[in-house]
Parts: structure tokens; sequence; C-alpha cells
């Protein structure tokens, strides 16, 4: 299936980091030129768990300047923040009566985040994988970047779409496909190459941030963990050293490279080496989006403004679509 219209979007809860950047938002920048793309900063999803809500306010500023400053084309594609469009929530509930509480429990990012204390997790954090559904499919997106953890997400929005159309005997909703792309879908800690990069990680060292500067970047990298042989000669010679394989990967995604092309060109080199080239690198390429980030969370109003904008526009797409819904589930509509 020929994909004709992208959804995807990030949580604003904390600073976005290199993981983010590789994993996401530099494919996002490139999948504009293959098909209509919608991105949405979900502050929705972000209160799933408890926010301040000074914080969460700036924080999706500075989510959607991230989303700017890598290249996002907010006049040629739609960038919003998902609260600003009612009709998620509304397309949500009736999706929450679609879904089967069997299907919610096979969820493992519950599980992961509500730990073991499940009985004291929030109903939305449980539920919001049916929120995700109906993100994707008010607007018929056929699309879905994602990473290897929301691939499940998208297949659980299959399953609603599927069993939506069957329950009202219409083919009304696509069956959107996930798109997992890069190098890079899976960024790992710098400080441990068997976690992937978090922002929720206790160590800022762990990760390099799309706020760091250029100093800060080449502190990170001269401090991650390596081990203590030289490069292999190959790929297979990765097996075993995590924080090896994990800097090869960022450095050949950083690159729009191969893994094994970046293997090669450093093979038998010491880590000394190969972490300047590496700074060298990050710092060309993160640090004009560091500069711009900077730029537009000094002109909030203007990122207040392409928000809105973009606000509008996915509601002209969403509204046509909701309202088909409720004609075809029943609901008495002017």
């Amino acid at each position: 299936m020929a994909v004709s219209l992208i959804f995807s979007g990030m949580q604003p809860t904390g600073n976005l980091h290199l993981g983010n950047y590789l994993g996401a938002l530099k494919n996002w920048v490139k999948l504009q030129s293959q098909a209509k793309c919608i991105y949405c900063v979900v502050d929705l999803h972000a209160i799933t768990m408890p926010q301040d809500p000074k914080e969460l306010r700036s924080a999706t500023r500075e989510v959607a300047a991230a989303y700017l400053a890598a290249g996002i084309d907010a006049d040629e594609h739609i960038l919003f923040n998902q609260s600003r469009v009612r009709a998620h929530s509304e397309l949500a509930w009736i999706f929450n009566c679609v879904a089967r509480i069997g299907w919610l429990n096979r969820m493992t990012q519950f599980k992961d985040k509500a730990g073991k204390n499940r009985e004291n997790a929030l109903v939305g954090l449980y539920a919001y994988p049916v929120l995700m559904a109906a993100d994707i499919l008010l607007y018929h997106a056929n699309g879905v970047p994602v990473g290897e953890d929301q691939k499940q997400h998208v297949e659980l929005t299959r399953d609603i779409a599927q069993a939506f159309n069957s329950m009202y005997g219409v083919e009304f909703f696509p069956l959107p496909e996930p798109m997992i792309l890069g190098e890079a879908t899976r960024v790992m800690s710098l400080r441990d190459g068997t976690k992937k990069m978090s922002k929720s990680d206790a160590s800022d060292y762990s990760r390099i941030n799309l706020t760091d500067d250029a100093d800060t970047i080449a502190l990170k990298i001269q401090k991650a963990k390596t081990d203590p042989h030289p490069l292999p000669e190959d790929e297979k010679g990765l097996e075993g050293r995590p924080e090896a394989d994990n800097l090869l990967t960022i450095y050949a995604a950083l690159s729009d490279g191969l893994k094994g092309d970046a293997v090669r060109q450093f093979a038998g080199q010491p880590f000394s080496h190969f972490k300047k080239e590496l700074v060298d690198l990050a710092v060309s390429v993160l640090g004009p989006i560091n500069a711009e980030m900077r730029r537009l969370m000094a002109d909030p109003d203007h990122v207040d403004a392409v928000l809105r904008r973009g606000g509008e526009r996915a509601t002209e797409i969403a509204e046509p679509i909701l309202k088909k819904t409720q004609e075809i589930v029943g609901f008495l509509k002017d």
C-alpha cells in the first residue's frame, strides 16, 4: 500500500535527546518529500503521568521548536499540539467502546511504566494506546513512523480500525502501517549500551540533549562508556560490545551512512581517535539545530502562532471524519 498521509508525534515531557532526533525527527524531515505529513506534540498523552502545568506549557513549546529547528516545514505540512483539536478526545471515547480489555492487557509499555504499582496507575496511562489509535485514524493516516517500542501500538490501531469497520459493516477506517526507518531506531545510553537512551535517566551524561551546546556534546561523548579494545574490523566484531555498537550506530546515523561503512572506516583504531571524529560530526549536525531551537524559544509567540495555525488546519481534516464516525455509530447530530 502506498503511503499517502503520515501521522506521528512526541510527548512534551523533558528534554528531547539524540535518540529522539535520530530515531524520529531526522526521519520525519525526510518523509516530508514522500507524502503529506501531520506531526503533533502529544500533550494529551503527556498527562497520563502527573505534570506541572507551567512546565508542560514550556515543554510543549520546546518540542515544537525542536520539530521546526530539525526541519519540519509547518507551512507545507501540519504541526500542532494535540489538545487544540478536541476531535482526538471524542474519537478516543468511541474507540474505547470498540477496543477490548484483553488487547490493552497485552500492551507492554503500560506494564513498564506502571511498574509494580499498577493499582495506583492512572486510567489514562492504561488507555492511552486507544487515544494513539484515535490520533492516527482521525486523519485516515496510513503511515506511522515509530520506534520499535511503539510498533505494538500501531498494531493495536489496526485492530481497532478493523473491529470498528466490522462492527458497523463499513470500510471507513484504513489499516495503517508502522514505518520503522533508519540505522538508529534504538539509540542506547552513553553510560550503558544495553539500555535505551532516555530523558528519564538520572544521569545527564547518559544522553545528548538537543539543547546541549558544543562543549557539552564534546564532554558527554568523551565520557561515554567504552571497552579497552580497538574498534573491530567488521560488524561481527561488535557482538558482545554494546557500547562500541551504539557509538558506531550513532556515527552512521549522523553521517547518513551505514554502520558497516563506519566500522570499516575506523577498523582497528582506538576509541580516542574515533570519539574525536564523532564529536566533530555530532557538533556539525546538532549545533545548527541547537542554535535554531534557542532562537525559537526566545520567541514563544511565534511558536504559539505556528501551533495555533496547525491546529486550525488539523481541525479542518479531523472534523468531517469525526462527524462521519458519529453518524456511523448512530449519534443524533444536527
